[in-house]
């Protein structure tokens, strides 16, 4: 056989955060009158669920996909089902790892490949997981793309679907679900109120596994044990005469960190302004921050050898940094063991940075993969914002890192009451870290407060008063705890309170302007 004659390569796998842009290409030509997936959803989905999220790789290029996730009896049936509401808002948030139902958010097949059965393959690539799983079934909201022009012959969506269980009318999505042994149950009107072709309404399709087990499964999740340890780094804001003498005082932290064993090291916010007593004059506001940024390529290659060498990963505070367009972000950066290095600009400078600093506010925020999981950055105001904590969670962080820098108690408070609250709406840890001690001659960061602290969610499993470690309140120290994962997705699953959970997305939503 010529190779001009060569069947294609196909690969069916599971998706990766590599993944992400060409989902969304595929989106948009299986779907041009649709909106794609935002990155930040497909991430959440990545997190809460891999194994339900499918691609299809024909000679390379990625000609199908499928996103999945588990769900309860009721959530697979309820009256009032939308595709927003069951998606949790498209990040895959309603996932509940004891659910007995596989839930289907979508299937895109690129038009422009034929005669491969993509969709049969991505269809049998759900089914094999509902059986590995040993579920019930699979449920979903199947489109009636014909549905716009037919309606008036029909009268009504349900007509319709009759017309198609009876195959007087051919439907092509509803028909081939329905060769590929899905059964309609009724019509879920509103379902997907953009997907005009469709009215807005849907089919909701059930398969039974067959390989269902005759004896149901008993309650009996328990997430795995795991957990994870956490260094934060009390800084004393200290001159230094050197710069190798800054060095020495941050990779003494970083090696009593990694003697300890901590999968993170966490600096506070601009812990790296000491160097400002390397100027030779007196700096204005504008003039400091403009010298400290011009220590950033040193910063990243010292912090990031720093990683590799001790085997931790390092929230790097956060560190002024002059952007390509000329304008000065405060940014933390993290540095992964694996010599990776990632960006969160602080979304929200503080009056004070603005005046002193000129400091301008980053306009997106993420989740950052690392090998403990993904996390999250809220640069100390930050965490006063309750949305970016809840976007984070949302793209499956459990960890949120938040370096801060305050100079009195108030401050300090209100960072650490809005960490606590972070904590216990989201249902996650959160690490705060600050700055101790003074540093005569830098305006806005001259004298530091600061009781830096490791916060967990209240309720049974955690520790009392919702702190798992804290530092004593200005001095120079590290505070150390182990997280442990598995009390997160119990405190979820069946806690006390069930704040993600129970959350009504059927009433609000937060729309983010980016698509990040």
């Amino acid at each position: 056989m010529t190779a001009k004659n060569s069947p294609p390569s196909l690969t069916i796998r599971d998706a990766t955060q590599d993944d992400i842009d060409n989902i969304i290409a595929l989106q948009k030509r299986a779907y041009p009158g649709l909106e794609p997936d935002s990155p930040a959803m497909i991430r959440g989905r990545l997190a809460r669920f891999p194994e339900g999220q499918i691609v299809i790789e024909m000679d390379g290029e990625i000609a199908g996909w499928c996103s999945s996730f588990m769900v309860d009896e009721a959530s697979a049936f309820a009256e009032d089902q939308t595709l927003d509401r069951i998606t949790g808002h498209g990040y895959g948030a309603r996932h509940d790892p004891n659910g007995d139902w596989l839930y289907g958010a979508e299937v895109a097949v690129d038009p422009n490949v034929r005669r491969i059965r993509i969709g049969q393959r991505l269809y049998d690539a759900r089914r094999r997981l509902c059986e590995e799983l040993e579920l019930k079934g699979i449920v979903f909201g199947g489109r009636l793309p014909s549905l716009k022009r037919r309606v008036r012959q029909y009268g009504t969506p349900e007509d319709y679907l009759d017309a198609i269980r009876e195959k007087k009318v051919r439907d092509p999505v509803a028909s081939f679900q329905m060769r590929m042994g899905f059964e309609p149950v009724r019509i879920l009107r509103d379902y997907y109120p953009e997907d005009r072709d469709s009215l807005g309404h849907a089919i909701l399709m059930k398969w039974l596994n067959p390989a269902y087990p005759a004896e149901e499964r008993a309650s009996k999740w328990r997430p795995e044990p795991n957990s994870v340890r956490v260094a934060a780094v009390q800084f004393q804001m200290r001159a230094v005469a050197t710069l190798e003498e800054f060095e020495h005082n941050v990779e003494y932290f970083v090696e009593v960190c990694s003697d300890y064993r901590a999968d993170f090291c966490v600096f506070p916010e601009m812990f790296t302004v000491a160097l400002l007593a390397l100027e030779k004059k007196k700096l204005t506001p504008a003039e400091s921050i403009a010298a400290l940024s011009r220590h950033t390529p040193w910063f990243l290659k010292f912090m990031s050898a720093l990683a590799v060498g001790y085997n931790i990963n390092i929230i790097g505070g956060s560190h002024p940094t002059r952007t390509d367009d000329g304008e000065i972000q405060n940014v933390a950066y993290v540095f992964l063991r694996d010599g990776s290095v990632h960006a969160q600009e602080k979304i929200h400078p503080t009056p004070n940075e603005r005046f002193w600093w000129n400091i301008k506010g980053g306009d997106a925020v993420r989740a950052i993969p690392t090998d403990c999981g993904p996390i999250g950055i809220l640069i100390c105001y930050d965490a006063e914002f309750p949305e970016l904590a809840r976007r984070l969670t949302d793209e499956g962080a459990r960890i949120l890192f938040a370096p801060y820098a305050t100079d009195d108690r108030t401050g300090h408070l209100r960072v650490r009451y809005c960490a606590h609250a972070r904590a216990i709406e989201n249902q996650v840890y959160v690490v705060t870290a600050g700055n101790v001690g003074n540093l005569p001659g830098v305006e806005n960061m001259d004298v530091n407060y600061a009781e830096s602290a490791v916060i967990t969610p209240c309720d049974f499993p955690f520790a009392r008063d919702g702190l798992a470690a804290v530092a004593t309140e200005n001095v120079e120290t590290i505070a150390v705890a182990d997280l442990r994962m598995d009390d997160i997705a119990s405190a979820r699953h069946s806690g006390t309170v069930r704040n993600l959970n129970d959350r009504r997305f059927d009433l609000y939503k937060v729309t983010w302007s980016d698509r990040s």
